[in-house]
This record gives structure tokens, sequence and C-alpha cells, in this order.
């Protein structure tokens, strides 16, 4: 693996189903360590963490679903869950625990690719800014930090920390939705809106998974999470970001 080459782990009990998604990603350049649940993954991940991990759901000795919550506990890494068409809840859980994305199996080989370079985008850390003189460079450090009630969102380093610095977990979709509300502040944001500028345009269950994001946004950033008056709810309209919780 060159130092360059982005790491993909594909956990998949079906031996066929995992190499075939292997060779594919291999063939566009990328890294790949194929494994075969959730044991496999964790001593694969003690050797190197990878930049994607792309997960099925579906396996006898451990469901994914487990194996998701463990992986967030343990890393950031950006997860896309592999399921079955008729399985919608385990879609919203798996959203719910912090998976990036998720495609059904049988799954098209060129969509993979696509929802996997999608999310390698939402995660990849900002390219750091040029040289400036001093002043300018410590202007440019402040814009990139943005107050989200009681946390800031460092842009640039993709963190979320608290007054005293300690950094808090955030998920690349928690991340990307917070950058788009940086960007957009009291203005009132559709579900279907916040997608497209997240860039995470995605199937029936992500109006849903808008909505359990949110949640777990509210749970680090605000005082009261059941009265949010960071990010509000707006009836009929979507989400609004009040800096510092304005009223306005």
């Amino acid at each position: 693996m060159t130092q360059s080459q982005q790491h993909i782990i594909i956990v998949d009990d079906e031996a066929p189903a995992r190499e075939m998604v292997g060779e594919y990603l291999k063939m566009h350049g990328f890294g790949v360590t194929l494994c075969d649940g959730g044991k496999t993954l964790r001593e694969a991940i003690e050797t190197s963490v990878p930049d994607l991990v792309v997960l099925d759901l579906n396996m006898p000795e451990e469901d994914g679903l487990s194996i998701i919550r463990d992986l967030k506990g343990r890393t950031n890494v950006p997860v896309i869950m592999l399921t079955a068409t008729a399985s919608p809840i385990d879609r919203v859980v798996g959203l719910e625990l912090g998976a990036d994305d998720y495609i059904a199996k049988p799954c098209e080989l060129r969509e993979l690719m696509a929802r996997i370079r999608s999310v390698l985008r939402r995660s990849a850390p900002s390219k750091a800014p040029a040289a400036a003189p001093e002043a300018a460079g410590a202007k440019a450090a402040k814009d990139q930090l943005v107050r989200f009630g009681t946390k800031w969102l460092d842009l640039e380093a993709q963190a979320l920390r608290d007054d005293e610095g300690n950094e808090h977990p955030l998920t690349a979709s928690e991340f990307g939705l917070l950058k788009v509300f940086a960007a957009n502040p009291k203005r009132v944001l559709s579900r279907e809106r916040l997608l497209e500028l997240a860039n995470a345009r995605d199937a029936e269950a992500f109006d849903r998974a808008v909505d359990l994001r949110i949640m777990r946004i509210r749970r680090k950033i605000e005082i009261d999470p059941t009265k949010p008056a960071v990010i509000r709810t707006i009836r009929g309209g979507g989400y609004l970001f009040s800096p510092v919780g304005e009223k306005g």
C-alpha cells in the first residue's frame, strides 16, 4: 500500500461477496483489507485504522449493529453499511449508532464506489490554509472556529471541543451537517437542503437519518437537549442554527 493510498476494510462473512468488492476497489486504486467478521476487523484496526469500513449488517457470528456500536466507541472511522433490502429498521438503527451511509445488497459496484467516494470526501481533513502574515493567520485560525452552544467546531481539524479543549467524538456525517449550519446561520434549512449541501443525498431513510443525527448533535452541544436553543426545529420548515442560542 502506498503512503497516499486510501485504505478500506471490507467486512462480510461471505467470502465471494467480500472478495468481489475487494477486487473492484483495488482496481480503482484503494488499499483493501478483507475481514470475515467483528473479531478479524478489530485485529485489523489494531494494526492500522482505515479510511473507511464497508460492513455487512447481517452476519451470523456478530451482527453488524453490534460491530458499529463497538467501532464508533473506538474510532471515528466512517462506516458504510451493506443491508438486506427488507431491513429498514436496521438501516435507521445503524445510522443512529453513527454509520455514515448504507447501500442495499446485492449492491451495484459502481453505486458502492460512488457512496465510498462521497463519504471519503465528507470525512477528509480540510486543506491547511496557505502561509500568511501573523495577523492574517490569526484571523484565519479564528475563522475556522465556530461556536455551537457548549462546544467549538474546528472546521480545519474537523473536531468538536469544549472550553477546556477536550475533544468530543464527531462522525463524518455529523461534521457535514455542522459545517452546513456554520455556513448558513439564521437560515431555515429543510432536510432535503441539508442533505444536498452536506453532499449526502441518499435513499429513503435519510430524511429520518437527518433527525437522528440532529438529535445526536444536540446531545453534544445544547445546554438542555430537550429544549434546543442552538439548532432549533422550525415546524414545517426544517432546522435553523441560532449562533449562541439567539432567539432571532
